[in-house]
């Protein structure tokens, strides 16, 4: 929102996801729609102003410590989704085109609102057993 953070992403894939698990509607305000985008495709500018916390076993979360802004989700535990980011669809300038092509902890999930279309949904030990990691969602 202020600038002080930017990225480039390489090669931005066309699909993206919702996660329903309580970490994510308590950090987007609702279900948060992300990308997924390979730790080598990404460049930051501005990395003074990015904060991280570890946010559960797993992983981390990102935001610009100037205005808040979301910057990423990212996977830090070892195995095949290291590395990758979940980058908030929000901070493309243009997201026209994407499409949800999954939901995880769908269990999880408010009945306050709901995503119209068929797309894959993942209950939380789905999602656990997808992503190889233990434990109650975060």
């Amino acid at each position: 929102m202020c600038g002080a953070v930017t990225l480039a992403v390489r090669d931005v894939p066309r699909d993206f996801g919702a996660c329903h698990c309580s970490m994510c509607r308590r950090w987007a305000g609702s279900a948060l729609l992300a990308v997924t985008v390979p730790e080598t495709s990404v460049s930051w500018t501005g990395t003074e102003a990015i904060r991280t916390i570890q946010s559960s076993d797993w992983a981390e979360r990102a935001w610009c410590d100037r205005c808040g802004t979301g910057l990423w989700y990212r996977v830090t535990a070892e195995g095949p989704h290291k590395g990758n980011y979940e980058l908030p669809i929000g901070l493309f300038d243009d997201s026209n085109g994407m499409i949800m092509n999954s939901e995880i902890y769908i269990d999880l999930k408010t009945d306050a609102f709901a995503y119209a279309g068929e797309r894959k949904r993942y209950t939380e030990a789905e999602t656990m057993a997808l992503f190889g990691l233990e434990g109650g969602a975060e």
